[in-house]
């Protein structure tokens, strides 16, 4: 068996990486992780997928363990404003669709809908982030049953079977402090030092990383966290990168971390998504204040222009603010996990920001890896095997991005009319053209896993408004009855828990 992996990079997906490898392997392996003091994680990373749960709860953490230490908040849904028309929004929640008749209700709604609002017609989460509501109660019970229990086992992301009801918003760089006091505490060697050359074998395999103060780093399995850079799996095995801007031209960023009353501003259980000129910009309330930033296209925007919007955005609070620009490499490695190396986060790969996939993406990897894991046999099928699940995974949410802005109706000027232009994925536009006599179901989305269910694509098209859509002829010859009661039943719900639940800074207030 191996016996010794080093973490090359810390950062969130160093620190994730290594926690999750002792939580699995115990000190039945040794884990090093060595990062450099002077280069800094991108630190923007603040919204996750509902799925980051099982994360957590791998590690035997509770939510009251870490989540006040990292100014951690619930996030229901993603807020998509302005993507239609300059002040519609609509929200994409983390709950599945009802089912009536065998048709779900967001086909009943399309049929008759009974206002402007599928996301409040059918949905419960869209009142909760409209009234700022937690979906807990103070005493921590969670607004749906039995999905707050905890199993009795491990859990990964394949058993995912509900859709649990939120995420989690929180500050990256809290969290990956947190987690390397959590890896240490159980045995990681910490090394804060320079990798100054990576060294090959006659192999071409990673022999040792050359550290400026530590000498050599000798491992079996090294991993590279190194972010963008991609020192190991990019720069000294050559990797090559796929790009994927040929239909997602996003490639940069502007941030702030502005400090907030969140008290008096309150705190709504979303990201909000807002669509400007040349991209759009971001919302994350955290309990002491927000994370924003402007995702935007260099072909279209100047890093000048893109902050100054932003700050615009923003208003007063941003006054003296520094902000933080980032190019992003959009795209992936044509494989991640080559002779001894797997690179995990953004050396691996990255989707722009939207739909909140970049932790979801290093969960992911990390998963597989342990599913993966080789012995001294280094079978080469388990690098296969982990390279097609990796790649088909960004692939996945590569399209389902492409979908938000294929299918928004905005078309204000050449950014959003070239939306409309670009190369689509394979397989996308013959799905687009079956959608729009039969809404998106688990049999006509993409087929593999990427961590979207076919509810998620349905509320993109509804909510997006571009695409032409038909209600299905057979509910037409349907007694429509009961889907009624049910729509009265989701607004009888709704209204129920937007009175009982508490403010989502009611809630975390108790334990600040």
């Amino acid at each position: 068996m191996l016996k010794s992996v080093v973490v090359v990079g810390g950062g969130t997906s160093g620190w994730m990486t290594a926690s999750y490898l002792t939580a699995a392997f115990g000190d039945r392996i040794n884990v090093t992780l060595v990062e450099s003091a002077r280069v800094g994680a991108i630190g923007v990373g603040e919204a996750t997928f509902s799925t980051v749960r099982h994360f957590f709860s791998y590690l035997g953490l509770e939510e009251k363990d870490w989540m006040p230490k990292c100014n951690a908040t619930y996030k229901l849904a993603i807020r998509f404003e302005n993507w239609r028309e300059e002040g519609h929004h609509f929200y994409h929640p983390f709950e599945r669709q009802r089912v009536v008749d065998g048709f779900t209700l967001t086909d009943w709604w399309l049929r008759n809908p009974s206002s402007d609002r599928f996301d409040r017609d059918c949905f419960l989460v869209g009142t909760l982030c409209d009234s700022l509501k937690s979906p807990r109660q103070l005493d921590g019970t969670l607004f749906e049953g039995g999905l707050g229990e905890r199993s009795a086992y491990r859990t990964t992301l394949s058993e995912q079977s509900t859709q649990f009801p939120y995420a989690y918003h929180f500050d990256a760089t809290l969290v990956a402090n947190f987690l390397r006091d959590y890896s240490v505490a159980r045995g990681v060697r910490h090394v804060l030092d320079d990798v100054v050359d990576v060294a090959l074998d006659e192999r071409g395999w990673i022999s040792h990383v050359v550290t400026k103060e530590h000498g050599d780093l000798t491992g079996d399995l090294f991993v590279d966290c190194t972010g963008f850079r991609s020192l190991l799996l990019g720069k000294a095995l050559e990797e090559p990168f796929e790009s994927y801007q040929s239909s997602l031209p996003n490639d940069s960023a502007v941030a702030l971390r502005v400090p907030l009353d969140m008290e008096r501003k309150g705190l709504r259980p979303c990201t909000t998504a807002t669509a400007q000129e040349a991209g759009w910009i971001w919302t994350i309330p955290l309990f002491d204040r927000i994370g924003t930033g402007y995702v935007y296209a260099s072909d279209y925007s100047t890093p000048e222009q893109a902050e100054k919007r932003l700050r615009e955005f923003i208003g007063p609070a941003a006054e003296d603010l520094e902000a933080n620009h980032i190019k992003m490499r959009i795209g992936r490695s044509r494989r991640h996990w080559v002779n001894n190396c797997v690179a995990i986060g953004l050396s691996s790969g990255f989707v722009e920001p939207l739909e909140s996939t970049g932790i979801f993406f290093i969960q992911h990897g990390i998963e597989q890896l342990v599913k993966h894991f080789p012995d001294a046999s280094w079978d080469d099928g388990l690098r296969t095997s982990y390279n097609n699940l990796v790649s088909r995974c960004m692939d996945g949410v590569r399209e389902f991005l492409v979908l938000h802005y294929y299918a928004a109706k905005r078309a204000d000027n050449e950014y959003w009319l070239d939306t409309k232009k670009r190369t689509l994925p394979d397989g996308l536009a013959e799905r687009l053209e079956r959608w729009q006599t039969r809404l998106p179901d688990s049999e006509s989305v993409y087929p593999h896993y990427h961590g979207f269910e076919a509810y998620s694509y349905v509320c993109m098209l509804l909510g997006l408004g571009g695409i032409s859509l038909k209600p299905s002829a057979a509910l037409g010859l349907l007694d429509p009855s009961s889907a009624q009661h049910e729509f009265k039943l989701v607004a009888e719900q709704a209204a129920e828990l937007e009175r009982t639940l508490p403010t989502q800074y009611e809630y975390f207030a108790q334990f600040h």
